[in-house]
């Protein structure tokens, strides 16, 4: 474990700069670099370590993971500063964040673990029945890796457990990256949702295999299709478009730039038996959507990737979604349905809306907001760190 050498007596503490703390009094779980008191041997400590947080005026603030070369410098994982983290204490986070999805999911295909909402800062879990896939993005969850695994094993009946460290967050903790099967010699799986099946690749798909996030929108996306002609851009794995066809579109266009991707989607296609129903394109989407001008769909969905994933990005990535809205929204017949969605945390809710509402004005077209929503519960949002509901969603009835 990350504290087996040290006892929690022996804890180094920090302590915070003149001023600091309000954010740790009001509840947040994070300390950035700047709001310690930072001593040349900080810089020596090995990033991930354990250490107890102090005021300047001596008030503690529990037990954190330390890493001197991230921005974010600790992360709260226990109230008392005296806490054991050891395998007890992991075993009962695990237990309750299982215990949570067992109350809002329905099925054992869901994100297991969110982080700091979980009281895990940092980890990432997805369960595929008897497969999960985790991501360790701070330098104490790494550490913590053996003692994860062997806890889900214990606590779940899984075949497999893949490590897919390969995320942008970890070179911000100065974490190497790697693709790791790290339990069991079999890591394929399935996603089984809205009665469709769908195949993932754990080890060489995009971030842990799957969306789990969007789940609720394409249940009310579905629940729209039938017999409706449907438009997926930025299809990805088509998961939109397939449940749509499952529920019934008599015609589903799934758009995507990458190979691999719809790659999966044909599997998926096949092994759904909607093939008469569903057709495949590769193209850019922004071009598919100038190309198809002309075309009347009762449901046009864009799931983009983020268009802002840095604060750097904003602006442009705002124009985008403008962009986006302006090209989808002719294609939308009247009366039918556009749905818009955006993953870039650094998009605001306001902003985003504000784009995709100019967007419609641009294409001259008119509308009504029917829902704006985000992930669902599987993915709970910590009530101190709003970057973490980074998902936007508004479904749009086009009136003419």
């Amino acid at each position: 474990m990350i504290d087996r050498l040290v006892a929690p007596s022996d804890r180094p503490t920090l302590r915070l700069n003149a001023g600091q703390g309000r954010r740790l009094r009001a509840g947040a779980p994070w300390v950035f670099s700047n709001e310690i008191a930072m001593k040349p041997e900080y810089r020596q400590m090995p990033p991930g370590g354990l250490v107890r947080i102090e005021g300047d005026d001596g008030g503690r603030f529990g037990t954190f993971m330390f890493n001197p070369r991230s921005l974010i410098a600790a992360r709260l994982l226990d109230r008392d500063p005296a806490a054991e983290i050891d395998a007890d204490w992991l075993r009962v986070r695990l237990r309750e964040a299982i215990a949570l999805r067992e109350r809002v999911c329905d099925t054992p295909f869901h994100r297991l673990v969110h982080a700091e909402a979980d009281q895990l800062p940092g980890l990432v879990i997805d369960r595929y029945d008897d497969v999960a896939v985790l991501q360790a993005n701070t330098a104490g969850m790494d550490r913590l890796t053996p003692q994860i695994v062997e806890a889900l094993t214990f606590l779940l009946p899984l075949r497999a457990v893949v490590a897919r460290n390969d995320s942008a967050a970890r070179r911000q903790e100065g974490l190497p990256e790697s693709v790791a099967l790290v339990s069991g010699t079999d890591a394929s799986a399935d996603v089984v949702e809205g009665g469709v099946r769908f195949p993932v690749d754990p080890l060489g798909g995009q971030k842990t295999g799957w969306f789990f996030d969007q789940r609720p929108n394409r249940d009310r996306l579905a629940a729209l299709a039938n017999g409706a002609r449907v438009l997926d851009v930025f299809s990805h794995v088509g998961a939109f478009g397939l449940r749509c066809a499952v529920a019934g579109a008599r015609e589903v266009t799934l758009v995507d730039s990458s190979a691999s991707a719809l790659a999966q989607a044909e599997q998926a296609v096949a092994l759904n038996g909607v093939a008469e129903r569903v057709h495949i394109r590769r193209d850019d989407a922004f071009d598919a959507m100038a190309a198809l001008a002309g075309e009347r769909f009762d449901i046009v969905i864009c799931d983009p990737p983020a268009f802002a994933p840095t604060r750097k990005d904003a602006e442009a990535g705002l124009r985008a979604y403008g962009r986006m809205a302006r090209l989808a929204a002719p294609l939308v017949a009247s009366g039918g349905f556009l749905f818009v969605a955006s993953c870039s945390h650094h998009a605001p809710l306001e902003a985003w809306s504000a784009q995709i509402a100019f967007g419609l004005h641009r294409a001259r077209r008119e509308g009504r907001i029917l829902f704006t929503g985000g992930a669902g519960p599987d993915h709970p949002v910590h009530p101190h760190l709003p970057e973490t509901a980074y998902l936007k969603t508004q479904l749009i009835q086009v009136l003419y």
